[in-house]
């Protein structure tokens, strides 16, 4: 092994052991610590109930593993990686899921393709939306998949809109056919959102699959907020499955409205003479005023 075995997070190999953190190499061929491994993740099912957040910028990241946060998924976008990258620095040591765009692979070969590049970015596994037969393309890779079931926002039309999914008979079957054929296909995880709670107790207790609830309720094997969510990071309205732990956009209105006294006030400074004061100036020293206009009238 490499002298570069210390982690991403340049955590020494026996300080990451004391710490509970797994060395890995990625998939990518870094070196780097982790608290789960999807082994380890796998091992827990029915065990505890994980949590799980999607931050969306690196001080996020940041604040959701130092609190304990056991997993994370960071959006990616294979065109402009470097925000998933500055996220993925940020917690170097929790497993984190790149969630990859729907439409960014039009082929079995294209979600392999965007997979590697997720993973070699330093992802553990990759969330999408895709189809089971990229799900089992990219699985026979040796990609880790989340797969999404249930209410899937960009595929609505085919569920009625953005509502719950699940309540009839029909669908409660049609969903976890679903589940079953990512299943089938390879996928180690399904993020299921906005089904009745009792069923997803039934469903998770008849797939393999980690069940990562989002307004599916406290039946999965991980519970799922986005950290918009959990911080208040936006106004009203609100998902009925969400929970506001903070209210951070009352922060940033309050910032936004110092940001508008401040620029106000300076406008009304400059205009009535009050910026800049004699201690935002330099003086000219003595008589060098007088010496500069001579000198430009006489041509000198």
């Amino acid at each position: 092994m490499s002298s570069h075995a210390t982690g991403d997070g340049g955590i020494p190999p026996r300080d990451a052991e004391a710490r509970g953190l797994k060395r890995v190499m990625t998939l990518g061929g870094a070196y780097g610590t982790r608290n789960y491994t999807v082994k380890d993740l796998r091992d827990r099912k029915g065990k505890r109930v994980l949590v799980e957040t999607l931050p969306f910028s690196p001080e996020e990241a940041a604040a959701a593993e130092e609190a304990g946060i056991d997993t994370m998924k960071a959006r990616f976008d294979p065109r402009q990686p470097d925000l998933t990258a500055a996220i993925r620095r940020a917690a170097p040591n929790t497993f984190m899921a790149f969630s990859v765009p729907l439409v960014a692979a039009a082929s079995e070969v294209e979600a392999v393709r965007i997979g590697y590049d997720a993973m070699a970015l330093g992802a553990d596994a990759i969330m999408c939306q895709w189809s089971p037969r990229f799900v089992a393309a990219a699985a026979d890779a040796g990609i880790p998949i989340q797969g999404h079931a249930g209410l899937v926002p960009r595929k609505s039309t085919w569920t009625g809109g953005l509502r719950a999914v699940g309540k009839t008979l029909d669908e409660a079957m049609w969903v976890y056919r679903e589940i079953k054929a990512l299943e089938n296909a390879g996928a180690y995880a399904v993020e299921v959102e906005v089904i009745p709670a009792q069923l997803l107790v039934e469903i998770s207790k008849r797939t393999r699959l980690l069940t990562s609830s989002i307004g599916a309720g406290s039946g999965g094997d991980i519970q799922f907020l986005f950290a918009d969510d959990i911080l208040g990071n936006n106004p009203p309205p609100y998902p009925r499955h969400s929970k506001q732990y903070r209210h951070l956009y009352k922060m940033k209105e309050a910032m936004q409205a110092e940001r508008l006294a401040g620029f106000r006030e300076f406008v009304a400074d400059v205009h009535e003479g009050r910026f800049p004061g004699p201690e935002h100036i330099v003086n000219a020293s003595d008589n060098l005023v007088d010496a500069f206009v001579d000198a430009v009238e006489s041509g000198s």
